[in-house]
């Protein structure tokens, strides 16, 4: 049955249309949030998938080019792999949605958003999420929703809910807070030195709005929704742990977690784990779940001991930061580089300069093709964490940590007047144990400043950690989480800033949700922390950018020129501004608006060119002097080539003080003389004297 559905948001209509499109998916509505549409749909399997020891749950978010009208590009002219919009959009729906799940739910779940039209002024990223949840909130797969999502851009200092593309891209905050009806449960932000009070009142800005969404959801449940169907728990038999309990004691399993040693309690694991294998040799339905049953008494003993006996698994306090070190320079050659480690958390950055010729080119959902001036990309290898497998190129997580580094600097980076490069930071994950992204925050910010990139102030990051009891007010903030407590604890709270404020925010959490009291703490947590990290490590290996770029990054010299002689520098089909760079050995990159970018790393050719350019675009007056060369000899004088693609003539008579008869008596091709320019002769050649220069 067609069932349409309206409700007014931040002043404008939210339409979904159920029961029209979509019928066989568990769930699906068509969601148009002013004209932006996006089909949500929200499908299960019938029984769950063999083998596995997790909840399978695939988010996607399509962008279709006909959403806006293109075509898209390439032989194939049809839409290719996700964008990386598509899939920091898809983390960003998945992130909130999946601990509503139950957490012994093992059938496939996919949802799927597909962006149909698009409308500048509702972002299809936040329709999309909206769309997500309320599909599966009306399907009939279990699901402890509702949840909602709003965003919260900011425009002198005021905020804006839901704001337009533009208002979002010229903004000071880009904040996308998700919710249930009592807490938050994802925070994501972009901000611009943002004073912390300042991003807490905008979360709870958005909470509240959430409330109105979810109340809307909750009347489409009561209308439309299906019955959640039965399925078959893979919980762990209550019997299997009392029988784990007995072979090794809470006490045993607390010694054999209770290192700072990675390896050394990954190894007191393993043992344990065949401890328990030889135990269970005859029960093959508990040796089937035996991984999923040692995590689960992993994380009972942890959690146990950080929130009741306040004992981290590493022995520090609970608001200590693992050991630190920085430097700066250990890669020759390259144009900055920096490592950054914390604890068993280790990144090398390295920063490269460019042209702004090389900015990367985006196009998505948007009406023009979009530059991208600083790149951050992350490698996360198996070697870091004593794996083997093969590289197979960036996935979801990396393209997300990549993403979050690079929001946390962009608001400090020179604007391209000041610093005319595009920059791309990567960040080579040496070694890990929690928050690597973070610890690629400060290792790229230190490379950029080695790089001798002028960024405006230092930026760290720091992530907290959760573990929460029976009630909102039994829980216990970490600073500084390593791998154990982040997969054990509840929350993942990542904060980047500088000492005026919070650059970016991303907050992942594994329970239904965080009080007030909660998120401001990691707020304030995560604050203290970023100051300890920039004053104690970061600012003692490199304190400010350096004032020059490095030797073996490429120079940049910028001229204005006066943008109608533009043709005149380029040259038919371009033979003027590649001779240019064919005898200097630069790169040029000239805008419409006449401003030149001369960019090599031999500064003497650098000014050469430079110098050509000047001589091509300026107007020639008389008494002009000018080097050239002889490039034709005619009866009546040579021609003179003083810049690429310019000439003049010296008439026979003004080659030398006394009378000759040749040309060629005292010029040959080739040479390279002084010249004064006389103006323009009646032909309107300019015309020069090489006498007149004696």
């Amino acid at each position: 049955m067609t069932k349409t559905f309206t409700m007014e948001l931040a002043g404008r209509t939210l339409k979904i249309d159920t029961g029209r499109v979509a019928a066989q998916a568990n769930g699906a509505v068509l969601i148009q949030y002013g004209e932006t549409t996006v089909l949500s749909t929200a499908t299960a399997s019938e029984k769950p998938r063999e083998g596995i020891d997790f909840f399978p749950l695939s988010v996607e978010f399509e962008e279709k080019l006909y959403a806006v009208g293109k075509i898209p590009g390439g032989f194939n002219k049809r839409e290719g792999k996700a964008s990386e919009n598509s899939v920091l959009t898809a983390r960003v729906i998945d992130r909130p949605m999946r601990p509503l799940f139950p957490k012994d739910y093992r059938n496939d779940v996919t949802l799927n958003n597909m962006v149909m039209s698009v409308d500048p002024e509702c972002r299809p990223e936040l329709v999309a999420m909206i769309g997500a949840a309320m599909a599966t909130c009306i399907s009939d797969i279990p699901f402890d929703g509702p949840c909602a999502m709003t965003q919260v851009g900011m425009i002198d200092g005021e905020f804006i809910i839901n704001p337009s593309q533009e208002q979002w891209d010229k903004g000071d905050l880009k904040l996308t807070v998700a919710s249930t009806s009592e807490k938050v449960i994802m925070i994501e932000a972009g901000a611009n030195e943002i004073p912390e009070d300042k991003m807490i009142e905008a979360i709870y800005k958005a909470h509240d709005v959430n409330q109105t969404i979810i109340e809307f959801i909750n009347k489409m449940v009561a209308e439309i929704g299906k019955p959640k169907h039965e399925y078959t728990s893979c919980a762990i038999p209550e019997e299997m742990f009392a029988a784990m309990r007995e072979i090794v004691t809470p006490a045993e399993m607390e010694d054999a977690v209770f290192t700072d040693e990675k390896q050394v309690r990954e190894e007191n694991i393993r043992q344990i784990t065949e401890k328990f294998e030889e135990a269970f040799a005859d029960n093959e339905e508990w040796l089937a779940v035996l991984g999923e049953a040692v995590y689960q008494y992993q994380k009972k003993t942890v959690r146990k001991m950080i929130l009741k006996d306040h004992k981290r698994p590493d022995g520090r306090a609970i608001d200590e930061i693992r050991p630190l070190s920085a430097e700066v320079d250990l890669i020759p050659r390259v144009h900055g580089s920096a490592m950054f480690t914390r604890g068993q958390t280790q990144i090398c950055d390295i920063v490269t300069l460019a042209p702004l010729s090389e900015v990367q080119r985006v196009d998505g959902l948007d009406e023009f093709v979009t530059e991208k001036r600083y790149m951050h990309h992350y490698n996360f290898p198996s070697y870091s964490v004593g794996e083997t497998k093969p590289s197979r190129g960036p996935g979801r997580r990396e393209i997300g940590h990549g993403a979050l580094a690079e929001r946390a600097l962009l608001p400090v980076l020179p604007s391209t007047e000041e610093f005319p490069y595009a920059i791309r930071a990567v960040s080579e994950t040496f070694e890990s144990n929690g928050s690597t992204s973070m610890a690629s925050t400060c290792a790229s910010c230190m490379s950029l400043m080695a790089a001798g990139v002028p960024i405006k102030k230092m930026v760290a990051g720091i992530s907290c950690g959760l573990v929460t009891g029976d009630t909102d007010d039994d829980y216990l903030v970490l600073t500084d989480i390593q791998g154990l407590e982040d997969f054990f604890g509840d929350m993942d709270f990542k904060v980047t800033g500088t000492k005026d404020g919070i650059t970016a925010i991303q907050m992942d959490i594994k329970i239904h949700g965080l009080t007030r009291p909660i998120v401001e703490e990691a707020i304030r947590r995560t604050r203290e922390a970023r100051f300890f990290i920039m004053d104690t490590c970061m600012s003692k290996a490199i304190a400010e950018p350096r004032k020059e770029v490095g030797e073996y990054a490429p120079k940049i010299i910028q001229i204005q020129i006066d943008p109608a002689k533009i043709g005149d520098v380029v040259g038919q089909r371009g033979k003027t501004i590649n001779e240019i760079i064919e005898r200097t050995g630069v790169k040029i990159d000239i805008t419409d608006e006449g401003n030149v970018s001369v960019c090599g790393t031999d500064k003497a050719k650098m000014e050469e060119a430079v110098k050509m350019i000047e001589i091509i675009t300026t107007d020639f007056e008389e008494g002009q002097v000018f080097t050239g060369k002889v490039i034709s000899i005619k009866e009546f004088g040579a021609f003179i080539e003083f810049a690429p693609g310019k000439e003049g003539m010296v008439h026979i008579s003004k080659i030398a003080k006394e009378r000759i008869e040749h040309v060629e008596d005292v010029l040959t091709l080739g040479d390279v003389v002084k010249v004064v320019c006389l103006g323009k002769d009646k032909m309107g050649r300019i015309s020069f004297s090489i006498k007149d220069c004696q």
